[in-house]
Parts: C-alpha cells; structure tokens; sequence
C-alpha cells in the first residue's frame, strides 16, 4: 500500500507536469502560430516592396539617362561660362590691385590726418587749459577789485 501511494503520488505529480507541458506546448503552438502568420504578412510585404522596388530602378535608371544628357548639356554651357568667368577674373584681378594700391594709399592719408588731428586736438586742448587759466585770473582780479570797491566804499 506504501509503494501503491507512492506510485499514486508519482502519478499525480507526473499527471501535472504532463499538463503543464501541454499546456506549455499549447502557449508554444499560439506562439508557433503567430510566428509564421507574422512570416507570411513580412514575405508579402517582402514580395510587396520587391515589386516597389522594380519599378523604382526602371524609374532610377529613365532618371539617370536623362540626368546625363542634362549633365552633358550643362557642361558645354558650364565650359563657355567659364572662359567668360576667367576673362571677367583676370579684368576683375587687375582691378582689385588697383584697389588696393588705392587703399593702401588712402589708408596712409588717413593716418596721416589722424596725427594732424590729434596734434591740433592737443594744441586747441592747451589753448583752452590757458584760457581757462586766464579766465580765472580775470575772475580773481574782478573779485579782488571788487573787494576793494566794497572797502573802498
């Protein structure tokens, strides 16, 4: 009866691992299941997007003709420009150094009136230091000849 208990026991607990694993086999199967309808929806899309694809290149490669014949037309008008561009630069180059002897030049005259200026600037600077100087020895005598027309009187 011991060993019959025990087997009994041992076939309870083997009846619940052998439901479990069915059940686990069951969540594996939906899991399985899911799996494969999400293959076959991303081979459509695959399918779907190869055919986006094709239709693409044959549009990249009408694009790409036509671009070159655009490059090439450009380049014939880009290489007339560019004979003009380097005539305009060689003109425009001779120009620039007359410039910028020119501002070289005038750069020398500001620095010059500059100098003037500031030399100017400090003499009428002294002359008015001397001005007021005198005007306050005017001012001083005033107030003195005052004072003694005050005393006087």
């Amino acid at each position: 009866q011991e060993e019959k208990k025990q087997l009994t026991l041992k076939v309870e607990e083997l009846e619940r691992k052998l439901e479990s694993t069915s059940a686990q086999n069951i969540e594996f199967l939906q899991v399985i299941a899911k799996r494969e309808e999400s293959i076959h929806q991303c081979q459509l899309r695959l399918e779907e997007k190869t055919r986006e694809c094709s239709s693409l290149a044959r549009q990249l490669e009408m694009a790409i003709e036509d671009a070159k014949r655009q490059v090439e037309q450009a380049r014939e008008r880009a290489v007339s420009r560019e004979r003009a561009a380097q005539s305009k630069m060689l003109d425009l180059e001779t120009q620039l150094s007359r410039n910028k002897t020119e501002l070289n030049q005038l750069h020398r005259s500001k620095e010059d009136a500059e100098r003037r200026y500031e030399s100017r600037l400090q003499d009428l600077r002294d002359r008015l230091e001397q001005a007021e100087s005198t005007s306050r020895s005017m001012q001083n005598y005033v107030q003195f000849l005052k004072s003694s027309y005050d005393n006087v009187f």
